[in-house]
């Protein structure tokens, strides 16, 4: 089992270099890579006993599509040298801090009281600020980049501590690329 896990693992860090790659582009193509690697890290936080992180995986499947239909509505919708990436608004900053706090407490909560995870609060945290981050990618908010670099420092940390070592290095990876991210978007405005 231990053979088919890294497998597994490995397969879907590429998927998800893959999918680093497009949303770096910014190509449409990233919310299919990303539906399945979506669908490989469901699978790996399970195993790795990141019980919110693999919930989350499963809400990516759907996200995944959501983004997909938006950014292609967007795309009919806009002028072919529009990139449609904008600046993220202050009503939209406070209410994402008002469902990051409600979410982190709330799925904290239930993983202390349900689970023997030894990770909860990192957890949490990671499915918590990921519900938004993919949100503000959806609607090509410049500033996803920077909510993705703290999701993905925090991922690293935990899938170390679980010994998912190859899916460390792959949110090593997307902490680094986040921040190039960013600035390469910033040139699209």
């Amino acid at each position: 089992m231990e053979n088919t896990n890294i497998i597994i693992e490995i397969i879907g860090a590429v998927i998800g270099l893959t999918y680093l790659f497009l949303e770096y582009k910014c190509s449409v193509w990233l919310w299919l890579a990303g539906i399945v690697m979506s669908l490989f890290y469901v699978v790996i936080s399970y195993n790795a006993q990141l019980y919110a992180t693999a919930i989350i995986y499963v809400w990516y499947v759907f996200t995944n599509i959501y983004g997909w239909l938006v950014w292609v509505k967007r795309r009919k919708t806009s002028s072919e040298d529009s990139s449609g990436i904008q600046n993220v608004n202050r009503r939209v900053i406070i209410w994402s801090i008002l469902a990051v706090t409600i979410l982190w407490v709330g799925v904290y909560a239930v993983l202390f009281k349900t689970t023997e995870s030894s990770v909860v609060l990192g957890d949490s945290f990671i499915a918590a600020l990921s519900v938004v981050a993919t949100f503000w990618l959806a609607h090509k908010f410049l500033q996803h980049w920077w909510l993705w670099v703290m999701v993905n420092a925090v991922s690293v940390w935990v899938f170390f501590i679980q010994g998912f070592y190859p899916s460390a290095l792959l949110f090593t990876v997307y902490t680094v690329v986040s921040v190039f991210g960013y600035f390469r978007w910033r040139l699209e405005i």
